[in-house]
């Protein structure tokens, strides 16, 4: 989908549809009452008569005679004009995206943008536009044997900009916009792809993929030999169950001067977590081929750095492998030693994110980052904690928790800050190791993560737990591709702050 800004207050050029809001209480917003005039009244008639009450979301199309500028009207409700903020235009964006999908119309024009969003600024109002409009697009790369469904006709969608220099702000925003889009559909599709596809090997070539079509990314995909030679006790304890080949993904995209410090995104990437020797339940563990979507973010982040060329480095490190049952397999007590050097007791096999973690982040210091983020779907407790509309937030350096939430605050890709520290680093101490792999169940999402904060001592580090965000469950099971979006903010802001 191609997307691009124009000026065009009056809703006087031609297209297929034109996107236009309506407040309640019979308020037209800026382009409806410009094109009103066109229609003879109709959309205030309409408004007045109660057939469109233009609460937030609702749609009404209208066709309208030949030799009118659009070929079709497509009425968008922006509920009550006072309380129309960053919310509201989502929702209202979104069902713009549904209803256009549903027509004919191969380009449309949406004049949304044209209209006050609480402190948006028309960067941001014209990203939104992008994103969500590209997010709707998106398929699902099922494996299913009936014909396909045809396409959506839709292709070109423009952003009307009150001025030149509005335009040339919406057109920044619109390329941030496809950009997050892109990250979002990479990470979604290698979170649907079924386990028996998206094994680590399938991730490891997927990464290499997108060094050959980014001249600026370099990757690497290493080997079990490799791994075991980097001493990675941990990660490799996780993957001796399997009869799948584990990879080390790194990928470096080098979009600043040589000598400035990288900031080093780390994912985890359990292509399918069985829970190992100790098993999980049966029920929902079909979803756990989404164990991996930290590391599909962390790509999907690298893809949309790349296509906009962001004046930054970054260094993605993906720690891929299953965490299966078998006579191989690691087991409770057995013990293990980390590429830091320290010792890990392990109580628990299916709590094996923050094993090939924490010898990921220990990885990630040869490159002298100047932080470290860690994705991880890795901790029912921050479901429970957080339920499935923010992603945990973790870290040892308050500045960069900060930047992380403001970030997903403006991408509404939010985030929730929980506590690490002694207190709960103290539930994981071992008889037999310097550390156990699990606490107990008071805090268990916080005592994950202050695991893992044992590794990152002298980073800048934190960590995000998206395990109640990476994924829907029920009739619309699949990746959401979080926190994406988040991530590319925070790239984008670092990289003008540089």
């Amino acid at each position: 989908m191609e997307f691009n800004a124009i000026v065009d207050v009056k809703a006087r050029d031609a297209t297929d549809c034109a996107v236009v809001g309506i407040y309640e209480q019979g308020d037209l917003g800026v382009a409806a009452g410009h094109i009103d005039e066109q229609l003879g009244g109709l959309i205030g008639k309409l408004h007045s008569s109660g057939d469109f009450a233009a609460k937030t979301g609702d749609v009404l199309l209208l066709p309208v005679a030949a030799g009118a500028a659009a070929a079709r009207v497509l009425l968008v409700g922006l509920g009550p004009r006072a309380a129309f903020g960053r919310k509201p235009y989502r929702k209202a964006l979104l069902a713009a995206a549904q209803a256009l999908a549903k027509t004919g119309a191969s380009d449309a024009i949406v004049y949304l943008a044209l209209e006050a969003v609480g402190d948006l600024d028309v960067t941001y109002r014209a990203r939104m536009v992008a994103e969500l409009f590209s997010v709707h697009a998106y398929k699902v790369p099922d494996l299913k044997t009936a014909a396909k469904p045809k396409a959506a006709k839709l292709t070109n969608v423009s952003v009307a900009a009150e001025s030149a220099k509005a335009a040339k702000a919406a057109t920044e925003g619109l390329v941030i916009g496809a950009a997050i889009g892109s990250g979002i559909t990479l990470a979604r599709d290698l979170g649907n792809l079924p386990p028996n596809v998206c094994t680590p090997t399938y991730l490891g070539n997927r990464a290499l993929q997108l060094a050959k079509e980014w001249p600026s990314i370099k990757t690497k995909a290493i080997d079990a030999a490799g791994i075991k030679a980097l001493k990675m006790g941990a990660f490799l304890a996780v993957t001796q169950g399997s009869v799948q080949a584990p990879r080390l993904i790194v990928c470096e995209y080098r979009g600043a001067r040589k000598g400035l410090p990288p900031i080093c995104l780390v994912g985890k990437g359990i292509t399918f977590d069985s829970g190992g020797i100790s098993l999980k339940d049966p029920p929902a563990m079909d979803e756990m081929k989404f164990d991996m979507s930290g590391a599909a973010s962390v790509l999907g982040a690298l893809r949309a750095v790349a296509e906009l060329e962001l004046p930054i480095n970054l260094v993605v490190v993906v720690a891929a492998c299953e965490n299966m049952p078998s006579g191989a397999a690691v087991k409770p007590a057995d013990i293990v030693t980390t590429m830091s050097g320290q010792t890990v007791e392990i109580l628990n096999t299916d709590a094996e994110g923050r094993l090939v973690l924490c010898d990921a982040i220990t990885y990630s210091r040869r490159f002298k980052p100047a932080a470290v983020i860690d994705v991880a779907t890795l901790t029912g407790a921050c479901i429970v904690a957080l339920g499935n509309h923010f992603s945990g937030l973790m870290s040892n350096d308050q500045t960069l928790a900060d930047a992380l939430s403001a970030a997903g605050t403006r991408a509404d890709d939010r985030v929730w800050q929980l506590p690490i520290g002694d207190e709960y680093a103290d539930q994981l101490k071992s008889n037999f190791a310097d550390i156990a792999n699990v606490g107990g169940r008071e805090g268990g999402a916080c005592t994950a993560a202050s695991f893992l904060w044992k590794f990152a001592k002298d980073l800048n580090w934190a960590h995000l737990d998206v395990a109640g965000t990476a994924w829907l469950s029920g009739s619309q099971k699949g990746s959401t591709g979080r926190p994406v979006p988040l991530l590319v903010d925070y790239l984008v802001e670092r990289a003008g702050a540089q």
